[in-house]
């Protein structure tokens, strides 16, 4: 992208744009949820059933890891 439109780009972002862009920590948390479902998803059919209990606890672990991590970053906003 060119150096002018670049600039202009970056000048219309939202705050939740570049929220995104700076809080890495949520964003790695997101991530790894991302990962994780897709590999549930991908291999749901083969997993016994111990390992499907604990992608789901891994699963309910990451969301609460998510909705801390985002609500502790809003409680300091003003």
């Amino acid at each position: 992208m060119p150096a002018r439109k670049k600039k202009a780009a970056e000048s219309k972002e939202t705050p939740e744009q570049s929220e995104r862009r700076s809080n890495h920590v949520l964003r790695e948390v997101l991530d790894e949820l991302i990962d994780h479902i897709r590999n549930i998803a991908r291999y749901r059919e083969t997993m016994p059933p111990q390992e499907i209990q604990y992608a789901q606890q891994r699963l309910e672990w990451l969301a609460d890891e998510l909705w801390r991590l985002s609500t502790e970053q809003s409680s300091d906003e003003p």
